[in-house]
């Protein structure tokens, strides 16, 4: 019996049981074909799912049949398996980056001559097709699936910095520093936070060699988002210091100082200073004095249209219940909030603040309305960022557990957070 035939005995369809698992129908369908097996973190859920033991889902899924073809390597966009080819990647970067920073410093004319064959305007096609791919991140309902196509951009960027020419040498690490943030984000969303890291760190890189301050606050800025999340805010309260001189050195008219600032206030807020992150908040807000955009919707999208729920946020986080419910529930009625992929990623996070407000406050009610909502919207985004504030919210439900209805949000939470380590 393989899980397909176990699948129909218990009156699953593909559909049902990969809900009941935390996994897409077409990895079910995978499942079953034997073209792959269920990734370990998902193992303990889907025995449980199948009524089966370790041994016997063992037994029933088998080992992965591939097609010569497949053997050579893994099958396109299966990010699951691309560590090796990922490696190689950033290790191509890390060498011509080493190289195209010692040409950058060097002048013109005891740099390479342009390589044969090298195309002029190529990164101005790189930063275009970058911009096209954030834009397509942000909307994306599952971020992964936006990863095979970073993927191919970051190999054809690394050969054009392999065979650059002296005069393309900036813009080229420009356009790395870009495209290095947007994988280091689509890792983070799944939670492989040591490729976030990498990725980050790679962007920082390029973005000090292209001589631009703003790129390089903001990789700084991203990275001090894994300590976040880590609960490590010493640490990235030190590198948003830096993030914040390198911003002091950029364009005025962007508004990377101010996001700087928003992000300074969620590290106070950790270490339990009040005053330190209002006055960081304040600083944020100046965003709305700028007289242009300010951003590019790229690797900068900060516009200050999020400040309701990130002060209602940090309230949360430093126990100031009675301030931060007005801010997020005022953050809820915009309208905004309820259209793109990015904003059902916000509204999903103010949500999961107010279930939290509920569960501080010990009312199972108030948890549960805006819990099960905001649980939807994770289900719904494949959004690891959800989980993870989901996953921070079980921390607080304490002695309401008691209450059927809230056990049984905490263990779909718990389900949602397998998932999304996992993939």
């Amino acid at each position: 019996m393989g899980v397909a035939e176990r699948r129909k005995v218990l009156g699953y369809s593909q559909e049902s049981l990969a809900h009941a698992v935390g996994v897409d129908r077409t990895t079910v369908g995978r499942w079953e074909s034997g073209r792959t097996v269920p990734q370990p973190l998902l193992r303990p859920r889907l025995a449980e799912v199948l009524q089966v033991d370790l041994a016997e889902l063992d037994s029933l899924v088998g080992h992965p049949q591939r097609s010569p073809q497949e053997s050579a390597g893994p099958p396109p966009g299966d990010h699951h398996r691309t560590g090796d080819i990922d490696d190689m990647i950033r290790r191509e970067f890390l060498r011509v980056i080493a190289v195209t920073g010692a040409l950058a410093s060097l002048p013109a004319e005891e740099a390479d001559a342009p390589a044969e064959g090298v195309r002029r305007g190529s990164s101005a096609d790189f930063l275009r097709m970058n911009s096209h791919l954030w834009q397509v991140y942000q909307l994306a309902r599952s971020k992964g699936s936006v990863y095979p196509i970073v993927r191919e951009q970051l190999a054809a960027l690394s050969k054009a910095l392999d065979e650059r020419s002296d005069t393309q040498v900036q813009a080229l690490c420009g356009a790395a520093g870009d495209l290095f943030q947007l994988a280091g984000e689509l890792a983070f969303d799944s939670n492989r936070y040591t490729d976030a890291a990498a990725s980050y760190t790679l962007a920082a890189a390029a973005s000090k060699d292209a001589g631009s301050f703003d790129l390089w606050a903001c990789s700084l800025v991203r990275h001090a988002y894994i300590d976040m999340y880590e609960r490590r805010y010493k640490e990235a309260a030190g590198i948003l210091s830096a993030a914040e001189r390198l911003a002091g050195r950029g364009d005025s008219a962007l508004s990377t100082r101010h996001w700087v600032a928003s992000v300074q206030a969620e590290a106070h807020a950790g270490l339990g200073d009040l005053a330190a992150c209002e006055r960081a908040l304040d600083e944020a807000e100046k965003v709305r004095d700028l007289t242009s955009p300010g951003h590019n919707g790229g690797w900068l999208r900060f516009d200050g249209s999020r400040l309701a729920e990130e002060r209602g946020a940090r309230y949360v986080q430093l126990g100031r219940l009675d301030l931060a419910e007005g801010a997020l529930k005022s953050a809820l009625d915009q309208s905004s909030l309820a259209r793109e992929g990015t904003s059902l990623r916000r509204r999903g996070a103010a949500l999961t603040d107010l279930a939290a407000i509920g569960a501080k406050r010990r009312d199972p009610d108030q948890l549960l309305v805006y819990g099960r909502e905001a649980l939807q919207l994770a289900w719904e985004t494949s959004s690891g960022y959800v989980a993870r504030r989901l996953r921070n919210l079980r921390t607080e439900l304490g002695p309401l557990v008691r209450d059927h209805r809230v056990a049984e949000l905490d263990a779909e939470i718990g389900a949602l957070s397998i998932t999304r380590r996992e993939g």
